[in-house]
């Protein structure tokens, strides 16, 4: 899909692990500083990183006794798009409880501000705690969530598709801004909504941006497999990433898509630096949390040698790191260097668009002429 593994980063709160905030390094009175956000994100950009990741959700983090708060994914994504030139932002978006027609118009907003650099992964909520903020439905099960997600991603879709890429004709003489026959209504009905209108934003500079999936249950997967750009997975190591990985192509084959479209990256925590291992030890006792995936502690040169490994059976990597700005910094700093040595990583910036970075090209839209459908 692209020349070099992908190498993406996960930015949240003060970092991977629960604990981080206890830390003075984190800052932990600057989590909600945009001025923060902005180092932090600049910072992944200087070291020529593919993407950005912002995980969210609806409700507060449980934080070793106490809960903590966290920024809307998609609007810091916003706010810090204009403040980046060529790393992809995918804040997380969830699909439960939200109308699609919001979804479709913040992802394609996000598109435009970051001229062309916006992706979005598609969340669901599941605890009754976060359904009754809405008070619409209770809690569903994990099929009937990703069911309703899989509904939706149709119709952002649908929305991304709706204005023609030439409907703007901006036409001084006769008044006309836009020509009203090259925009389509989406039509979309389903058991859980129903769509009947067009976005009310242009098609944005990718066209769609790029979808990304967490394949963390088989409900997810089959919606990955249908849906996804980027699959996540999670893996104790080599050869569960390999099986995993297989898995992920095969369904993508199974759903009437080319696998080597679709990039599947795989999440490693990351501690780095000659203080990791003692960091790591004094957040666990203060926080025992199961990461869930691989987790590196050492030095950069390992860091390199693993990531390395795992690129050979999967096509990236999302580092997670786990004090934010400290392993974010040692990542680029020390070890960026490292893979571009061993040619994993181009000497330059990634592609002007998202897509590009991933090596996709720009859809033609369902509704042009010759267009997908």
């Amino acid at each position: 899909m692209s020349r070099t593994p992908l190498l993406g980063v996960e930015l949240t709160d003060a970092g991977a692990h629960p604990a981080a905030w206890r830390l003075p390094v984190a800052e932990p009175g600057r989590l909600f500083d945009p001025a923060r956000w902005a180092g932090l994100v600049r910072t992944a950009e200087r070291g020529g990183l593919d993407l950005a990741l912002f995980p969210d959700a609806f409700g507060v983090q449980d934080a070793d006794g106490g809960v903590r708060g966290r920024l809307d994914a998609l609007l810091t994504a916003s706010r810090l798009a204009p403040l980046t030139t060529s790393i992809g932002l995918v804040p997380t978006v969830t699909t439960t409880h939200t109308e699609p027609f919001h979804v479709g118009k913040a992802v394609q907003t996000l598109d435009w501000v970051s001229r062309g650099r916006a992706g979005w992964e598609i969340g669901v909520s599941r605890t009754p705690e976060e359904a009754a903020l809405f008070g619409r439905k209770s809690a569903e099960p994990d099929d009937e969530l990703w069911a309703e997600a899989d509904d939706v991603a149709e119709v952002v879709a649908r929305l991304e598709d709706s204005w023609e890429d030439d409907a703007e004709i901006r036409d001084v003489a006769t008044g006309r801004f836009v020509d009203r026959d090259r925009i389509h209504p989406v039509d979309f009905r389903g058991p859980r909504f129903s769509v009947a209108g067009a976005s009310i934003t242009p098609r944005s500079p990718q066209g769609r941006p790029p979808v990304v999936v967490r394949a963390d249950s088989p409900a997810a997967l089959a919606v990955a497999a249908h849906r996804a750009d980027v699959v996540r997975i999670s893996a104790a190591g080599v050869a569960a990433a390999t099986a995993q990985a297989t898995e992920v192509r095969a369904r993508v084959a199974e759903a009437g898509h080319d696998p080597r479209q679709v990039a599947v990256l795989a999440d490693v925590v990351a501690w780095l630096g000659p203080d990791a291992a003692d960091r790591r030890n004094r957040l666990q006792a203060l926080s025992r949390t199961d990461p869930g995936t691989v987790e590196h502690v050492g030095d950069a040169e390992d860091l390199a040698d693993l990531i390395a490994v795992w690129t050979t059976a999967v096509d990236g990597v999302v580092v997670r790191p786990a004090v934010l700005p400290t392993d974010l910094e040692a990542l680029v700093d020390d070890v960026v260097p490292l893979l571009r040595e061993r040619g994993l990583r181009p000497a330059g910036p990634p592609g002007p668009t998202l897509r590009d970075t991933l090596g996709l090209t720009r859809p033609a839209g369902r509704t042009a002429v010759g267009g997908a459908r």
